[in-house]
């Protein structure tokens, strides 16, 4: 199976498995799990999910242990994350995923809980759906919370903002927000698949290096997309980091040198693949096709 037709099934898995592990939009009050919905099933990469699959598939090809709940539990706290990010009180954004915010579709209120409900049913799915395997259960919550708490995807939203209000950031802050407000949720993606995947503490370091250096390229790629992108094609308000005055590769480095750093992150990914154990071939490529993306 070619990598773009293993993605698109991969994606297909995760799209169905969205559906089947969220309450109904029906479900009472029903304004609240249509608005988890709304953003959960508005499309986007499915990036932290099929990592979720790859790496699981990775360590255990046989698929002795179902890693697609955990796999809608990090879409689910990543897409709490950009709900909330799009909040008035942080970004402060009409589009996201090519249509208007939650906040916009429905109401601040509204949206800002519906991130609380998507963050607390991801535990939920990983105490539920693996608690036959207890052990395996606690390390899934443990790799998920401490990859979206205070130190890693949240520490990192404060230090953004932090510098977009101070209007001055340096390269080691820079560093510091993309590793963690990104790179953070990248790492546990592949985590969660090793775990899933029985892989031991050595493989898993060993992924976690690959994750590292992959999700610090995808953020950088990500503000070079935003100053070099339309909004139409990357689903979000484009040139929105430079009005606002973001914290960037791009502010801090330029375009040029922020493409050749993206190279470099990705590059390193690559030599990190190469030293994980099994056939790595799918992330390799999975890699090549996010330096290369243009949305």
């Amino acid at each position: 199976m070619d990598f773009t037709t293993k993605f698109n099934t991969w994606v297909a898995q995760v799209e169905e498995g969205l559906d089947r592990y969220l309450p109904s939009s029906s479900t009472r009050p029903a304004r609240l799990h249509e608005a988890m919905r709304y953003t959960l099933q508005a499309g986007g990469k499915r990036l932290r999910p099929v990592l979720v699959l790859a790496a699981a598939e990775l360590c255990d090809p046989t698929g002795g242990c179902d890693p697609l709940p955990a796999a809608v539990a990090i879409e689910c706290v990543h897409t709490y994350s950009l709900i909330h990010d799009d909040l008035p009180c942080m970004d402060n954004d009409d589009l996201r995923r090519g249509r208007p915010t939650a906040h916009r579709a429905y109401d601040e209120a509204t949206a800002l809980l519906s991130g609380d409900a998507l963050l607390t049913h991801s535990f939920l799915l990983l105490s539920s759906c693996y608690a036959n395997t207890p052990d395996l259960a606690t390390a899934l919550v443990r790799t998920l919370a401490e990859a979206a708490g205070s130190e890693r995807l949240i520490g990192g939203q404060v230090e953004d903002l932090s510098a977009e209000k101070q209007g001055v950031v340096t390269e080691e802050g820079l560093k510091y927000i993309h590793l963690n407000k990104t790179a953070a949720m990248i790492e546990a993606a592949l985590v969660l698949g090793a775990q899933i995947g029985g892989a031991g503490a050595v493989q898993v370091e060993s992924i976690r290096e690959a994750g590292c250096h992959l999700g610090l390229s995808f953020q950088i790629l990500d503000d070079i997309l935003d100053a070099t992108g339309d909004t139409a094609t990357i689903g979000k308000t484009a040139g929105k980091d430079a009005k606002s005055g973001k914290a960037t590769y791009v502010r801090l480095h330029g375009l040029d040198r922020a493409r050749t750093l993206a190279r470099e992150a990705s590059a390193a990914a690559e030599s990190a693949w190469g030293r994980v154990e099994g056939d790595t071939s799918f992330l390799r490529a999975l890699t090549r096709h996010l330096t290369d993306r243009k949305k």
